[in-house]
């Protein structure tokens, strides 16, 4: 399969990696354009082969933009491993069954996925800006997100992935009641624990593309760089346009490949 990829397809594939990062890395859901380039790029490509490539590509970026935020923002590391620990368990029995997924069940589910996306930026252009909670969060509080953030949007995240940055950051700030920034830097730790888990599952059924996934890596690591620096100094208010085209567009290709050809 590699062999076969041409090479203007591998540049906008490495360039689809970059931007996957950046987005990730400000507002998450950096697959919900990754995953479905690869779906476009590769389209006779198992889709397990696609999902386990697109965990060896995205866990640079996230790794690169947790340790940004973790750096910078006011960001529970403690807690964020905790709910990553949970995370991990989850995604490790999402990747477990996710080698049974066609391509055809793929591509409406992303579409959902990013239509649910598109809904709540739409909705609620204002969630997650105003000032954190103060002191820690409650203990309820705390069991909810590992159980949504982590075991539920952990296994959503080894079974399918795209999306799964915006829903951890959206799970984050309306269950701990934090702020975007903060979210988004918990969100990365919780993912990088994701994507790791889902990465072995894929790896041990040999489902990764790796010649294919080491340059989409390395720019989707310097995506996610670039990326958590502009949110720390910016914030995420600007790239809402962004996601808005970019699930839109996604949306009308896969739209398109599902049921037109």
């Amino acid at each position: 399969m590699i062999s076969e990829i041409s090479l203007p397809t591998l540049l906008a594939l490495c360039l689809a990696a970059a931007a996957a990062g950046w987005i990730d890395a400000v507002v998450g859901g950096g697959g919900l354009l990754q995953l479905p380039a690869l779906l476009v790029g590769l389209p006779h490509a198992p889709a397990a082969h696609l999902l386990g490539t697109n965990k060896a590509v995205a866990v640079w970026g996230t790794a690169a933009a947790a340790v940004a935020y973790a750096r910078t923002a006011p960001v529970d590391v403690r807690l964020a491993l905790r709910i990553g620990i949970a995370a991990l368990g989850g995604s490790l029995a999402g990747a477990f069954f996710a080698s049974g997924i066609d391509n055809s069940v793929l591509r409406p589910l992303i579409m959902v996925a990013l239509l649910a996306v598109l809904a709540f930026v739409l909705l609620r252009p204002a969630f997650g800006v105003t000032a954190a909670a103060p002191g820690p969060p409650a203990r309820t509080r705390v069991l909810a997100a590992i159980g949504v953030a982590g075991l539920g949007i952990g296994f959503y995240d080894g079974l399918i992935g795209p999306g799964t940055g915006t829903f951890l950051v959206l799970a984050l700030a309306g269950i701990l009641e934090l702020n975007l920034v903060t979210a988004s830097g918990t969100a990365k730790i919780v993912n990088v624990c994701t994507n790791l888990g889902a990465l072995v599952t894929f790896a041990l059924k040999g489902a990764v593309l790796w010649q294919l996934a080491l340059p989409l890596a390395l720019c989707n690591l310097a995506g996610g760089a670039l990326g958590a620096r502009m949110a720390l100094k910016r914030g995420s208010g600007f790239v809402r346009g962004v996601l808005v085209v970019v699930v839109v567009s996604l949306v009308c290709k896969l739209a398109y490949d599902q049921w037109a050809l």
